[in-house]
């Protein structure tokens, strides 16, 4: 198969979604594949995972699904020894797994502050720590993060250890740059803003309007300026640029992708 990434394996963690259609692990997964790559797609719902399967019209196999669970240690480490046995080498890691939850340090409990971070933060650092020795090893290797605008600006609702978190992947990537930059590893984020994907239907619109989807909708593309709410497709063509050689002078640094809702003053 011919494409940016043809002959390139992949591992993409998140890559079934919450719902239906197109969130940014999934999207990533299938974009890769058409761009030849084979994806390891990993995702803790197997029926989730099918459906990502499902969406590739590519030759079968360029999708392998994996069930996992990322904020596990040992299975994160299973998960990436099979990678390599099956297909010799993790050329490119994609970490997508993520998702908020409302509330300020006051508002929220311990506990749900310390998943947030394990959630959000921590599977990362898991995913970089078992893949980090194979690159090394190999010489090369390109990582892309999913961090979030929340991580970077007030959004429009109190969301604390979200918000913590996905700056954590932000400064987390720049150090892993940074460190292994000398062996030919490059490590770069995606920011993506407010954009209409399943999260928005299955969690937020429970979190911030009431169950009510359309009002959340009119919320957030008021936020917007090019009018119009991208989905997780727009993540997966910019990951899938600092996943390519094309960048292959871009590490250490994040690319927005929101529509210039960044760019506000207000």
């Amino acid at each position: 198969m011919t494409g940016r990434l043809a002959g390139r394996v992949a591992l993409v963690t998140g890559a079934g979604s919450v719902g239906p259609g197109w969130g940014n692990g999934r999207a990533s997964a299938v974009r890769f594949a058409q761009e030849g790559a084979t994806v390891f797609a990993v995702d803790l719902n197997r029926e989730a995972l099918d459906e990502t399967v499902a969406r590739f019209d590519g030759p079968a196999g360029s999708i392998i699904p994996l069930q996992c669970d990322v904020t596990d240690t040992a299975a994160v480490e299973t998960v990436v020894s099979t990678c390599v046995e099956q297909a010799g080498r993790i050329d490119i890691l994609v970490n997508n797994v993520g998702g908020s939850r409302a509330g300020g340090p006051v508002e929220m409990t311990e506990e749900e502050w310390n998943k947030q971070l394990e959630f959000n933060l921590t599977t990362t650092f898991l995913t970089c720590k078992h893949v980090l020795p194979h690159m090394k090893e190999a010489g090369t290797g390109a990582i892309v993060n999913t961090a979030s605008t929340s991580g970077i600006r007030w959004t429009g609702a109190a969301q604390a250890a979200y918000a913590a978190s996905k700056a954590g992947v932000i400064a987390f990537t720049r150090s892993v740059a940074v460190q292994h930059a000398p062996f030919g590893i490059r490590a770069n984020t995606v920011i993506p803003g407010q954009l209409h994907t399943p999260m928005v239907e299955v969690r937020l619109a429970g979190q911030r309007s009431g169950g009510d989807v359309d009002k959340l909708l009119e919320q957030r593309l008021s936020r917007i300026p090019v009018g119009f709410m991208g989905d997780g497709r727009d993540t997966a063509n910019v990951a899938l640029f600092l996943a390519s050689d094309e960048a292959r002078f871009i590490t250490g640094t994040e690319i927005v992708v929101d529509g210039g809702m960044s760019a506000r003053c207000d």
